[in-house]
């Protein structure tokens, strides 16, 4: 893997995204593409295909690019996958599961959600006594490694409950794809979504949605959406050998090829997976040296993110905790946590 140098960067971002990238996927943003162009819509279709082969190595997937943060793919997934006639049950425990929910409400979609608290997974018997009772849930929605605390919420224990009722199931993989080891045919994942400035370490403007290509297929003319139809996005796609509808990210684009370029140089998924779990044991173990202590039972906890409770020593002040960190080349995450 390519070197992360110091020298290149004021500070480190242990953020979960953007995050500090190589020195290479810096360098080749330094070309211009053309949109148009055949040798650019070739490195949009290799990297949809890298994507599902990452996803599973299972037939009948399908991958589609959309501009925007994380979240504009997060919308466009729920606003095109649900149709006016479905409901979407969310199960939240942070501030993006909750997020799901403003955007069904925003965009009009029936919905209902579930909250289990910050500190909580979802009740798997509530879930199943839940697709019992109301009938008319038509897709479930899940945040895998909910941001505001680290949380890794059971994606195979309720991918199992949520197929065994037939629904459709949207993962929001943000961030956790590529830092974890998953496969989405093997969960029952029908829709999973991520963005380019994760765990596969690219820069931010684009994100991204793996899904199972007939269940995208049947979601035509659901959008609510026209430049956040994801399935028109994918159908220019796929008739066009790579091409957007609207102006892609070309600099993104190259950025994010070169990122996955990387990932397979380092190891791929897994060793990625194991040099994260390093660093968080390394972190933690740290920190509690210190007297910080992490927020989440450790069986819930991912190795992405990692939440901890603020010191209640009198002279404890997190601006200046976060201002010294920040002079000797570190910049954290200050959390969504309530």
């Amino acid at each position: 893997m390519a070197d992360i140098h110091l020298t290149d960067n004021p500070y480190l971002l242990l953020t979960p995204g953007p995050l500090t990238t190589t020195r290479t996927v810096k360098e080749v943003m330094l070309k211009d593409w053309c949109t148009w162009d055949t040798d650019y819509n070739q490195i949009v279709q290799g990297i949809r295909k890298k994507l599902v082969s990452l996803a599973t190595a299972s037939q009948g997937y399908t991958s589609v690019l959309m501009q925007g943060s994380g979240t504009f793919s997060v919308e466009a997934t729920v606003t095109t996958s649900v149709p006016d006639a479905g409901k979407l049950l969310v199960l939240a425990n942070g501030a993006y599961g909750q997020r799901i929910g403003q955007i069904a409400q925003r965009c009009g979609i029936n919905h209902t959600v579930q909250d289990s608290g910050e500190l909580a997974p979802p009740v798997l018997a509530q879930l199943d006594e839940i697709l019992n009772t109301d009938k008319a849930i038509t897709h479930v929605a899940v945040v895998h490694c909910e941001t505001t605390t680290g949380m890794l919420n059971p994606i195979e224990k309720i991918g199992q409950i949520v197929k065994s009722h037939n629904k459709i199931y949207i993962v929001d993989a943000m961030s956790s794809f590529g830092g974890i080891p998953m496969d989405v045919a093997d969960l029952g994942i029908d829709y999973l979504v991520s963005s380019a400035n994760k765990c596969i370490q690219g820069v931010p403007g684009f994100g991204f949605c793996i899904a199972r290509t007939a269940v995208l297929e049947a979601s035509q003319g659901n959008a609510r959406s026209l430049s956040l139809d994801l399935y028109d996005q994918w159908k220019c796609m796929e008739a066009n050998a790579g091409k957007w509808r609207f102006t892609s990210p070309t600099h993104t684009v190259r950025a994010f090829a070169q990122a996955m370029k990387e990932l397979d140089q380092e190891g791929g998924i897994d060793q990625r997976f194991a040099r994260y779990s390093e660093n968080h044991r390394i972190l933690v173990n740290g920190m509690a040296h210190l007297g910080f202590k992490t927020i989440l039972k450790p069986e819930d906890q991912s190795p992405i993110i990692t939440a901890f409770y603020s010191p209640t020593h009198p002279d404890y002040s997190f601006n200046r905790f976060y201002g010294i960190l920040k002079g000797k080349g570190f910049v954290i995450y200050p959390g969504k946590v309530t």
